[in-house]
C-alpha cells in the first residue's frame, strides 16, 4: 500500500532544550522515571502539533522517546549491546567525530515491544497517520563488521538475520494489531555501499561489499514480509546525520537496481540535497507501484531552499519516475540523535512548512 499523500519527513525532529536537559538528567539519576515520562509527553504534543500546523498528513513523536535513532531498539533486544564503530562521520571542513553503534552480545530474542508505547501515545495525541521510524536491519551489523558478532554467538551473517528478521516482523505484526498502518525503516549502510572508499574501506576488514548488499536488500525484505495489508512499508536511504556531519558520498547507481527495483517496500526516502547524492538517474530501477520521496530539503542547513529549484528538481525526476509516485520531504531527520543538528527550531518550522507549501503547488495535496 504506497502512501497517498506527497510531503512528508524522515521522522526525527529536533528535541526542544528542556528535553535535552531531561535526557542529561535522567541518565545522570537526577530525574525519575515518572517525571522523564511526563516530559517526553509534553514535548511529543508540542511537536505533534508543530506537524499538523506545517500540513503534515504523517506525523511522527520527533523519536523524542530515544537518545538516537537506534537506542531503543538495542535497549528492547535480547542480544544487543553497544560498542565502538570502526567507521567516523565527517563534514565540509574535513573535521571526524566517532560513535557507537549496535554489536551482538548474544542470541536474538525480542525481549519486549520496541515501538509500541511510542505508538499508542501517539495515536491519542493526534487524528492524523502516525508513523513509526525503526532503524534497519543493517544498522545492528555494518558498523562493526567481523567484529559484530561476540565469541558463542553467530558464526555467520546468514544465521544472524535470519534471527532479526523474526523480530522485525514480531514487532511489526503488534504494531499492525494496535493499528499502526505506516513503518519506516532507517537505512544507512545500503547508501553508503555506493561510496567506493567505503566499499574499498569493507574489503580491507575482509567482507564483500556486494555480497552485503545482497545480503542487506533481502534483510529488508525479510522484515517487513509478513507486515498487514493496510500496513505501508518505507525505507529511507542515508549517507549518515550526526551534528550535521555525514559519512559517504556517491550517487545510487551501485545499489539501484537491487534496492530500488526488489527492496519491497512501497516507498523509498532518497537523499537528493547535495552533490555529493548524484544525479536521479538511478531512478530508473524504481519497481512499478514503488513511491519514490524525494528528499531535496536539506536537514543539515539552515538556509532555506528556493522553490523554483524545487519544483525545477521534481521536474527533473519526473523523468524517471511518474510525478504522482513522487513525493518531497527533507533530506533526513533533523535530530538522528538528541543533541540535533546545526539549525533551530524555527528552520525546522520553516522546512516542513515549505515541503508541504510545494507539494501542494506540484500535486495539490
Amino acid at each position: 500500500m504506497r502512501p497517498s499523500f506527497h510531503a512528508d519527513h524522515v521522522g526525527s525532529l529536533l528535541r526542544p532544550a528542556a528535553l535535552r536537559d531531561a535526557f542529561r538528567r535522567h541518565r545522570d539519576g537526577q530525574l525519575s522515571d515518572g517525571d522523564f515520562r511526563a516530559l517526553q509527553d509534553d514535548a511529543i504534543r508540542d511537536v505533534v502539533a508543530l506537524q499538523e500546523q506545517a500540513g503534515l498528513t504523517a506525523v511522527t513523536d520527533g523519536e523524542f522517546r530515544r537518545p538516537s535513532y537506534w537506542a531503543h531498539f538495542v535497549a528492547a533486544v535480547d542480544g544487543l549491546g553497544v560498542a565502538p564503530a570502526l567507521f567516523e562521520f565527517t563534514d565540509a571542513t574535513g573535521d571526524r567525530a566517532a560513535f557507537t553503534a549496535p554489536t551482538v552480545t548474544g542470541r536474538l530474542a525480542r525481549g519486549r515491544p520496541i515501538s509500541a508505547d511510542e505508538f499508542g501515545f501517539l495515536g491519542e495525541v493526534t487524528e492524523r497517520i502516525p508513523k513509526i521510524t525503526m532503524p534497519s536491519p543493517s544498522t545492528m551489523h555494518f558498523w562493526r563488521g567481523p567484529e559484530t558478532f561476540a565469541p558463542g554467538t553467530y558464526d555467520g551473517l546468514d544465521a544472524f538475520l535470519a534471527d532479526l528478521g523474526a523480530v522485525y516482523r514480531a514487532e511489526i505484526a503488534e504494531l499492525g494489531a494496535l493499528g499502526c498502518t505506516y513503518v519506516q525503516l532507517d537505512e544507512v549502510a545500503l547508501a553508503m555501499l555506493c561510496d567506493p572508499e567505503v566499499r574499498e574501506a569493507v574489503r580491507g576488514r575482509g567482507e564483500d561489499p556486494e555480497a552485503l548488499v545482497d545480503a542487506y536488500a533481502g534483510a529488508i525484505r525479510d522484515a517487513i514480509r509478513d507486515r498487514p495489508a493496510g500496513m505501508a512499508a518505507s525505507m529511507h536511504l542515508c549517507r549518515g546525520n550526526y551534528k550535521g556531519h555525514w559519512m559517504a558520498e556517491g550517487g545510487y547507481e551501485p545499489v539501484a537496481e537491487k534496492v530500488f527495483g526488489a527492496s519491497g517496500v512501497d516507498a523509498l526516502f532518497c537523499e537528493f540535497d547535495s552533490p555529493r547524492a548524484g544525479d536521479f538517474a538511478p531512478l530508473r530501477h524504481i519497481a512499478e507501484g514503488t513511491s519514490v520521496v524525494l528528499g531535496l530539503v536539506s536537514s543539515k542547513s539552515p538556509e532555506l531552499e528556493p522553490r523554483d529549484e524545487l519544483l525545477r528538481r521534481i521536474e527533473e525526476a519526473a523523468r524517471y519516475v511518474p510525478v504522482e509516485r513522487l513525493g518531497l520531504s527533507p533530506q533526513c531527520g533533523f535530530a538522528s540523535t538528541a543533541a540535533g543538528n546545526p539549525v533551530s527550531e524555527e528552520d525546522q518550522r520553516r522546512k516542513l512548512a515549505l515541503v508541504v507549501e510545494v507539494a501542494e503547488e506540484v500535486w495539490g495535496t
